[in-house]
């Protein structure tokens, strides 16, 4: 329980209508999870508006509304906050009725296109392996220390955040990672949390189903490192073009990391192979599993991150060689006769561009690709034939197969994706509408030491149809396929 005025502390407040000196048990903006003598944010969404449910809280006896209008019939029993953005009051909410406990963590979020789940992740196991006790924040899975959550959505919504971060704190963690979405910036979820550092990976295409444009896109990650305190520390990917917009109007101490241009923290990759890859970082050699150009970026940003928290550079070295792959991120299988299968999240022009052409670098000349890939329903429909033409530009062969079509037709997504397929490369592409079937076909396609890419859904172990999540792993897929071709797992 929270005294209503502690909540509001730095919430712009228009008027208060109603008793002020209250308690509330809960902050909620769900109005089915309202219960008696809790405090209902109603919150304009994109679906739906919290203000249309205010008759449904006051009768579950809530003793507090915050909106941004008031409505018409008001309850005597219910305090009554009018802000300017009830968006950005929830998060500030959230963050006080948990005691603020971003501000006794050192919280990282890192935000890009592409490589945020590998970052955090990696960054997750480093600090747990240096021995910190750490909390992490993404796509796949959350954890409190060892402790695995479920996760919803890339950054959870206002109230679930601090809930877990005050869980983290109360674990005695002392650092939490966390991916940043462009929807969570734009949707204020992590309004009130207060950030030691915020790491910026790249930009390219995607999301714009939401932005609409891309400069939208751009003004949504940019955001977040405007919002970053002067003590924090701002690290970018300096070969990326956007990199030094993302800063420009940044208080944090800016650092870059890059493997082409000049700046702090640089590395080479000295070779490359599919067991894993030797990079040169800062002058000293050291032997990942990771594989491709975009991992060293990754592993590039982890150690640079770390160094900035002041950890010892020989034992961040030490830590960084031992750790593996985050799954469905290149995560491949081997058959007893030699074929790799890649099974990668790639699911934006680029991503799946990065994972080909590091494919491509390192696989033997006379051994074909074959790739599998998707798009899916009800996302932005301009990526589509961009996913098509890298994909037959890149590979041997292509299946160009469902995803997570969602509400849409497969076969209408399938066809917007071979827009993208020049005629020349015609003959080399399969429309295969079930996905199982054409990961199935490119296994039969495949011949000794080739290598298959099935792209888009990684470690997804569902795919979403007319709404219902069938089970569904690329991954077992591929093993059914094996056994089926009586090929065996090395």
């Amino acid at each position: 329980m929270k005294k209503l005025n502690d909540i509001l502390n730095k919430v712009d407040v228009l008027e208060i209508k109603g008793n002020e000196d209250i308690t509330v048990n809960n902050v909620v903006f769900d109005s089915r999870m309202a219960r008696k003598n809790d405090l209902f944010v109603a919150v304009k969404g994109t679906r739906a508006d919290g203000h249309d449910f205010i008759p449904m809280v006051i009768e579950k006896q809530v003793s507090c509304i915050v909106c941004e209008y008031f409505p018409e019939e008001r309850s005597r029993d219910v305090s009554y906050v009018k802000v300017k953005d009830s968006a950005k009051s929830l998060g500030l909410i959230a963050s006080n009725f948990y005691g603020n406990p971003s501000r006794k963590l050192k919280l990282v979020g890192i935000t890009g296109t592409n490589g945020k789940t590998t970052i955090a992740t990696l960054l997750y196991k480093l600090f747990t392996r240096l021995g910190y006790k750490a909390g992490l924040f993404s796509t796949i899975r959350n954890y409190v220390n060892d402790k695995a959550l479920d996760a919803t959505h890339t950054t959870p919504d206002p109230v679930q955040l601090n809930r877990l971060l005050d869980e983290m704190q109360s674990a005695g963690c002392e650092y939490a990672f966390m991916e940043v979405s462009s929807h969570a910036v734009s949707q204020q979820r992590i309004s009130g949390l207060v950030f030691s550092g915020g790491i910026f990976t790249n930009l390219t295409h995607d999301h714009l189903d939401y932005h609409h444009t891309f400069a939208d896109y751009i003004k949504a990650k940019k955001q977040f490192f405007d919002d970053l305190p002067k003590d924090a520390f701002a690290l970018i990917n300096a070969d990326d073009n956007n990199g030094r917009v993302m800063v420009q109007n940044c208080r944090a101490q800016v650092h870059g990391y890059a493997l082409k241009s000049g700046t702090r923290f640089t590395a080479k990759i000295v070779e490359s192979h599919f067991e894993g890859m030797m990079l040169n970082i800062g002058g000293t050699e050291m032997w990942t599993t990771l594989i491709g150009e975009f991992n060293a970026y990754n592993i590039l940003a982890v150690y640079a991150c770390a160094l900035l928290f002041g950890q010892d550079r020989e034992e961040v070295m030490k830590a960084i060689s031992v750790l593996e792959t985050v799954s469905g991120r290149f995560e491949y299988v081997r058959s007893n006769n030699g074929i790799i299968a890649v099974i990668d999240y790639a699911h934006t022009p680029d991503a799946l561009n990065n994972v080909l052409s590091t494919i491509n670098q390192i696989k033997p000349g006379n051994r074909e690709l074959i790739t599998v890939v998707g798009a899916g329903g009800n996302r932005d429909k301009d990526k589509r034939p961009m996913m098509a033409k890298v994909a037959v530009e890149n590979s041997n062969k292509v299946i160009i197969t469902s995803d997570n079509p969602r509400d849409e037709d497969p076969e209408v997504i399938i066809e917007d994706m071979i827009h993208g397929v020049e005629v020349p490369y015609k003959q080399k592409v399969l429309t295969i509408t079930n996905r199982g079937e054409a990961i199935k076909t490119a296994c039969m396609m495949a011949g000794e030491g080739d290598i298959i890419l099935i792209a888009g859904k990684g470690h997804e172990t569902y795919q979403e149809i007319r709404g219902i999540r069938h089970h569904f792993s690329d991954k077992e897929e591929v093993s059914k396929a094996f056994m089926l071709n009586n090929l065996n797992l090395q």
